[in-house]
């Protein structure tokens, strides 16, 4: 193809250094031909290319470097129409920020620095073009005169670019940056179309021992599994980011139903429980998540969280591999976890901590075989503090090895003057075990109360096998060789135990109580799982004991499927040494079972002061106890039966009701819809009221106050209706009782 562009002048220039003449002449605008070459070495040396159009937006010319590039023959472009040249832009196209092609031609405007893709085969070309509309003298369009240059390449870098800005190298996931630039978008334009957006928050369990044990070329390898995990189980329901060194965050678009996420993060933490293979190694970590709705619990992107955040922290503080929803409740529980933290320290010095002692009694004879020791905290102004609540936190602050040395030798100075040879179990900490010294802490603690080893049993859950197998290998055998007995605690909560008791030592393997809860109805696996635990452990010649028996129906169960011994308050309570030491000096060693019947686990004792609504009419009403079907409430007389109520729950929880029983101020009351779990040991509804209704109620959108029901309905409630049933004072439950 013939050049745009005239090559004349290189001609004269080479006729003037020829000659040897070469006075300075400089281009000026009436100098076409030097304009023309200079131009022509622009386009030869691939700089940029040029394209001209006539009146029909035909093709006129186009560089020839540019055709052969793109792999065209001379002349094959011309007589095309521009647009023929490039893919049509399309309508939801993320990279096209301006105006198409297409209307830019037809409108006759300016092009500047576009974007267009050609119409390759089997490649992906980009050019960045520019032109301006041609008019002759009497303003008549004779088309365009355009430039061009390929931009691959520099699109390829910058999108790579833009991909390390946005996503986690490690991982490949959204990094903090995009989630929070996705959530933002998200919650802005979800909020103008009336739509919810699920929040979870997710903090890797246990994962800093990995990383320790380890090394972190393991720890970001498992980090890159969990990754897998979590896109297999999310697939396209939402986007996951890590935000942190084992954090990370998953947003659902219009999900607000709380059974719905619940189930999936019961799911998230099962899977990602589940043992890993790190460079040979098997690794087992767990997580905890935390929940957070919009515009429930926030609008903007910093308030939802927030709230997710406050949320996992519950979980965590709750004992991990839980999940949460967030409630405006768990702001003070912060506070309080806080709160702890700081009490904490002093503590031990302050002689705050004592040792409780609870029987292990035998199935057979029922007769006490041993006990378990449990620290129990008394603080001077909020009284007794669950293990629960501080165990979790002096792990996190790093004090459990501290408080761990202090159990021990107190265990063993207080058991040393029991008159019996009974042996006491204490637990230990997975981090407490981690250290090096442990053994000899063990040694130290033996000689000081001089209590005989045998009479000593140390009860160590699963997660002390994470890393270093070998090591906790050598720790067994030192510990063994002293001559204390070894337990293994919740068996089977959530790892895969069975390589664990190939090698170690254990002399006893202790049944999760999750396993004895339920075990008794009808369809519950649970029986049979109990049945092959205690097999297993005769076959390794284990004891066996069954935790948290409360029921006699749960120790008849226990005791036909031949636990070794069984532990719960159908037996005792904890108790403390001066008590538990009386039971021994006036040899009451023979336990008799006190507690319920029958195992009901739907049902709950609490006292709760909540509200009730009954056409437009509002009365506070207690509530005695509560399932996931129906609930026992006092505080209103004689409401017949039949009747349809609704029980405001408080935090935008209302549960549409029928009264099914009824005598005097106590009715039972079916639930239209059942509750679900809370993550914790409550109950919550799927469902609460939005804020979205509160708006249209006329008031300010926002999160969910405590009581978003009053707001809606404050015109009507009580508005001058006479109420049709009479309230009656309910006084606090008895210490003890429940009731």
């Amino acid at each position: 193809m013939a050049g745009f562009f005239s090559r004349s002048a290189r001609a004269i220039a080479e006729d003037e250094e020829t000659s040897g003449n070469t006075p300075l002449r400089p281009i000026d605008a009436s100098d076409a031909a030097r304009r023309v070459e200079l131009l022509d070495s622009f386009e030869a040396a691939g700089l940029g290319w040029f394209w001209a159009t006539d009146a029909k937006g035909r093709l006129i010319y186009l560089s020839e470097n540019a055709a052969h590039a793109l792999g065209w023959t001379d002349g094959e472009a011309i007589g095309k129409p521009l647009g023929e040249l490039f893919i049509p832009e399309q309508a939801d196209d993320p990279d096209r920020a301006e105006r198409p092609l297409a209307f830019l031609l037809s409108a006759r405007n300016s092009i500047s620095q576009l974007n267009v893709r050609l119409a390759v085969e089997d490649q992906e070309v980009w050019w960045e073009i520019a032109g301006k509309p041609q008019f002759d003298s009497k303003q008549r369009f004779t088309g365009y005169r355009g430039s061009a240059k390929d931009i691959t390449v520099a699109r390829e870098n910058q999108k790579d670019a833009e991909r390390l800005a946005q996503y986690d190298s490690l991982t490949d996931l959204a990094n903090r940056h995009r989630m929070t630039k996705r959530l933002t978008s998200t919650l802005r334009a979800f909020r103008n179309s009336k739509r919810s957006c699920a929040l979870m928050m997710l903090d890797l369990d246990r994962f800093k021992h990995v990383n320790d044990t380890l090394g972190h070329p393991a720890g970001d390898e498992l980090l890159k599994q969990v990754a897998a995990r979590l896109g297999r189980i999310i697939g396209d329901k939402g986007e996951i980011g890590r935000i942190g060194g084992d954090e990370f965050l998953i947003m659902l678009p219009d999900i607000d139903d709380r059974g719905t996420l619940g189930e999936l993060g019961q799911r998230l933490i099962q899977m990602i429980s589940q043992p890993y293979s790190v460079n040979g190694t098997r690794a087992i970590i767990g997580t905890s998540v935390g929940v957070a709705i919009a515009p429930y619990d926030g609008l903007d992107t910093e308030e939802l969280v927030k709230a997710a955040d406050l949320a996992l922290y519950a979980a965590k503080g709750g004992g991990r591999g839980q999940y949460r929803f967030y409630s405006s409740d768990l702001k003070d529980g912060a506070k309080h976890r806080r709160q702890i933290e700081e009490d904490l320290r002093d503590a031990v010095e302050n002689e705050q901590f004592s040792m409780h002692f609870q029987p292990l009694v035998c199935t057979k004879t029922h007769m006490v075989k041993c006990c378990e020791a449990l620290m129990r905290w008394d603080h001077p102004d909020r009284g007794m503090i669950s293990p629960g609540e501080f165990v979790p936190v002096a792990e996190e602050i790093g004090i459990i090895k501290k408080m761990g040395e202090w159990a021990l030798n107190e265990v063993c100075r207080q058991a040393k003057a029991w008159p019996l040879d009974l042996r006491v179990a204490v637990n230990v900490s997975a981090v407490q075990f981690a250290h090096d010294d442990f053994p000899q802490v063990v040694r130290s603690a033996l000689s000081q109360s001089g209590l005989e080893p045998e009479r000593l049993e140390l009860e160590i859950t699963e997660s002390v096998f994470l890393g270093d197998t070998g090591r906790a290998q050598r720790i067994f055998s030192e510990l063994k060789a002293i001559g204390v007995k070894l337990a293994l605690d919740d068996f089977g909560t959530g790892y895969s135990s069975l390589s664990y008791l190939r090698k170690a030592p254990f002399d006893k393997i202790k049944i999760d109580q999750s396993f004895v809860r339920g075990a008794t109805e009808d369809g519950n696996n649970n029986a049979a799982i109990m049945s092959a635990i205690v097999s297993l452990a005769d076959a390794l010649n284990m004891e066996t004991v069954a935790e948290g028996v409360e029921t006699k129906d749960e120790l008849n169960l226990v005791t036909e499927r031949g636990a070794t011994l069984v532990q719960g308050y159908i037996f005792s309570r904890p108790m403390p040494n001066d008590e538990f030491l009386e039971s021994l000096e006036q040899k009451k060693l023979k336990y008799e079972p006190r507690g319920p019947a029958k195992y009901r686990a739907d049902r709950k004792t609490v006292f709760r002061r909540i509200a009730l609504i009954h056409d437009d009419s509002r009365y506070r009403v207690v509530m005695r106890n509560l399932s996931k079907t129906g609930a026992m409430i006092e505080g209103l007389l004689d409401v017949p039966r039949d009747t349809e109520v609704v029980l405001d729950l408080g935090g935008g929880q209302l549960v549409v009701a029928t009264v099914r029983r009824s005598r005097g101020t106590t009715q039972g009351v079916e639930f239209e819809t059942a509750l679900i779990s809370d993550g914790a040991d409550g109950l919550c509804t799927r469902h609460r009221v939005s804020p979205y209704q509160i708006e249209a109620a006329g008031r300010p959108l926002a999160a969910l106050p405590h009581d978003p029901y009053a707001l809606i309905m404050s015109e009507r409630v009580n508005a001058g209706t006479r109420k049709k049933f009479m309230e009656v004072e309910v006084g606090n439950p008895k210490p003890g009782t429940g009731y």
